[in-house]
């Protein structure tokens, strides 16, 4: 059985699919391409991919709602590509669930690099569902976060959370009562490639906010004109 990592490629423009395939396979990635909404959706309970490259622009189901529809059960890692360039279709994006958003055209380089960044990142495999605290780890009342196996507990229920929403809970919650800029947040989560999109880090906030609600002992804070605090008088557990 292989254990290459596999991704599927849902584009119905069939010359751009196979570019990526190919620059995939020579980076030693199982690669599956399909071109509609449909066929994403049965191939991705078949293929099991470790990640998708999903088109917006599908005849039929567009990448909007197969994004939508996978994010109801699964938090797979999905790369979004769009000829539009637009803030309003990459917050859309973002809201329902993607990890990044390229413009077409696009580099293969990049492509390939925002592959392995966001793989890098997800480590929420099957295997590592039960949470353990170890580790870069932290724990409120009712909350804990584990940034090494990418899980997160809320009122003892297991909370599905792609990588960027942890990623952004765990730093925030890791220094409480600090107030970080939009700015120094997409620098420490993000990384450069999004200079400028501060409107990411809203998306993020409000996507876990409707996950985890604020308890007396803590509390996500929107301090108006600068930033996001993680507020509590409650103690850090590490």
């Amino acid at each position: 059985m292989s254990d290459k990592q596999k991704i599927l490629i849902v584009d119905d423009d069939e010359n751009i699919a196979e570019l990526i395939s190919l620059y995939l396979t020579k980076e030693c990635f199982e690669t599956l391409i399909v071109h509609d909404g449909e066929s994403a959706l049965r191939e991705f309970a078949l293929f099991k991919p470790h990640l998708i490259i999903l088109d917006l622009m599908l005849p039929g189901i567009d990448g909007y709602e197969v994004c939508r529809e996978i994010r109801k059960t699964d938090n797979t890692p999905i790369i979004m590509l769009s000829a539009k360039g637009e803030t309003f279709d990459k917050v859309l994006g973002l809201e329902l669930g993607a990890d990044d958003y390229m413009i077409k055209p696009f580099d293969s380089k990049e492509l390939t690099a925002r592959v392995k960044a966001v793989l890098r990142r997800f480590t929420n495999t099957p295997e590592k569902e039960a949470f353990a605290v170890s580790g870069e780890s932290v724990s409120y009342p009712g909350l804990m976060i584990n940034l090494e196996n990418y899980s997160v507990i809320y009122n003892g229920e297991h909370i599905l959370m792609p990588p960027k929403e942890l990623e952004l809970l765990y730093f925030l919650a890791s220094s409480p009562n600090q107030v970080f800029t939009r700015e120094q947040l997409l620098d420490n989560i993000w990384g450069y490639e999004y200079a400028g999109e501060t409107r990411t880090v809203d998306v993020h906030i409000k996507r876990i906010r409707e996950k985890i609600k604020d308890c007396d002992d803590w509390s996500i804070e929107t301090v108006w004109g600068v930033g996001y605090k993680f507020e509590t008088g409650a103690p850090i557990s590490n």
